[in-house]
């Protein structure tokens, strides 16, 4: 079925043959000629859009070529023979179904639509939706930037990630082994700069009949996945998880810098994704200013406050320390008495009981028996000292208690005057 060409549906252009389709939201176009379409955005993208998704989508009954360009200018210049555009249309990949991505900020896409074979059926629509593969590929991101120091740690990690990349890569992996076996002034050089190119073509093309695989060659993928993984595996056991510290601040710095980029790429409208990033950023690195200012807050408070009166200590305490104390000094006398440093001859040359001093340096004590027997008669409860004491103190309240009465008596006296 021809496609009829409404006048509301289309702009005039250079011809009869060249007028460009308009394409609306949900208005399926089908035709059996080529032709071109463009799209104008006329909506302003929302907050609600966070996570919506534009596309073009080309169906055909048999092989076709799309070409994407910017405006109808883009799409005039197609028409006009050039030598570059000549050698591309060979390169250009012949689909029957395709999807074209669509800005939420661009203002305008066209396309044109080849047909190599006659008999030709395809439609066109423009479809917009809630992709949740946005949201998922957003909150990976966030993953990534804050779990990419853990990550570079975690030899599960190490494992999982060198055997994925061994399994989408391998192709690039054999091309970089072969660069590096072939002599440096080679020819073959030539052949491995196409190779990569090549390489990367086959893994894009892998990745978009990867459903069709699936099903079809499901024993072939299998297969691959477990010579490869092993492979992998086995390279990723050889070398072992990283251990300098630079190189995991490396594979940190690239996965939180990956994380960013797919949280850029996951939300679709700009500013939001931009701040988004700056709050993560801000938030990942808000220990350090919170350090420094409760370091310097601290450093203000010591230097403004007013140094506190020292405790005074208790009988008990006072007494506990003189007795450690007391302990400790006698130990380190001791232990300076028995060093080689110590002049022995000159030391028993000037006091009265060398024995005595020998014992003490030998682990005795300082004190002899008739020495605390007198502490105690002195210094215990029932001592002279005690008593004396116990005396002054009752002679000093005596004293004033009489000062006491003496003055209230002549109060009294005076008092009756």
């Amino acid at each position: 079925q021809n496609l009829q060409l409404p006048s509301s549906g289309c702009t005039e252009g250079w011809g009869a043959k060249q007028l460009v389709i308009r394409l609306e939201e949900g208005r399926v176009r089908s035709a059996t000629a080529p032709q071109k379409f463009c799209y104008t955005n006329a909506e302003t993208p929302k907050w609600h859009d966070i996570w919506t998704r534009m596309q073009i989508r080309v169906v055909s009954n048999k092989m076709i070529r799309v070409t994407q360009v910017e405006n109808e200018e883009k799409l005039r210049e197609l028409e006009e023979f050039n030598m570059w555009n000549f050698v591309f249309s060979f390169f250009k990949e012949k689909l029957n179904d395709t999807y074209i991505p669509v800005d939420l900020y661009s203002e305008k896409t066209c396309l044109k639509v080849e047909l190599p074979e006659s008999n030709t059926n395809y439609s066109v629509v423009l479809l917009r939706w809630f992709d949740p593969k946005l949201c998922l590929v957003s909150f990976l991101g966030l993953l990534l930037f804050f779990s990419g120091d853990l990550l570079s740690r975690s030899q599960l990690f190490h494992y999982s990630a060198g055997i994925s990349i061994g399994m989408l890569a391998s192709l690039l992996i054999l091309i970089y082994v072969m660069a590096k076996v072939m002599p440096k002034k080679s020819p073959i050089y030539f052949i491995l700069v196409g190779g990569w190119s090549f390489s990367l073509y086959l893994i894009q093309l892998v990745f978009r009949n990867l459903q069709e695989i699936c099903k079809s060659y499901w024993q072939y993928l299998l297969g691959y996945m477990l010579l490869v993984g092993f492979a992998s595996f086995a390279v990723c056991y050889r070398y072992g998880p990283l251990e300098n510290q630079r190189n995991i601040n490396l594979l940190t710095w690239s996965l939180q810098v990956l994380g960013l980029l797919l949280m850029y790429l996951g939300i679709q409208i700009r500013p939001i994704a931009l701040a988004l990033i700056a709050i993560a950023v801000c938030t990942k690195n808000l220990e350090y200013p919170v350090q420094w200012l409760c370091a310097t807050y601290r450093k203000v408070q010591k230097a403004t406050a007013k140094p506190s009166p020292p405790r005074l200590l208790t009988e008990e305490e006072y007494r506990l320390q003189g007795e450690v104390e007391t302990r400790r000094a006698l130990e380190e006398l001791r232990g300076y008495c028995s060093s080689p440093e110590f002049s022995a001859w000159t030391v028993v040359s000037r006091i009265q009981s060398p024995k005595r001093f020998a014992d003490f340096v030998g682990g005795a004590s300082h004190l002899t028996p008739n020495e605390v027997s007198v502490h105690e008669q002195e210094y215990s409860l029932g001592g002279l000292f005690v008593e004396d004491q116990l005396f002054e103190e009752d002679e000093d309240d005596s004293f004033e208690g009489e000062g006491r009465a003496d003055f209230s008596v002549s109060r009294n006296h005076l008092g009756v005057e």
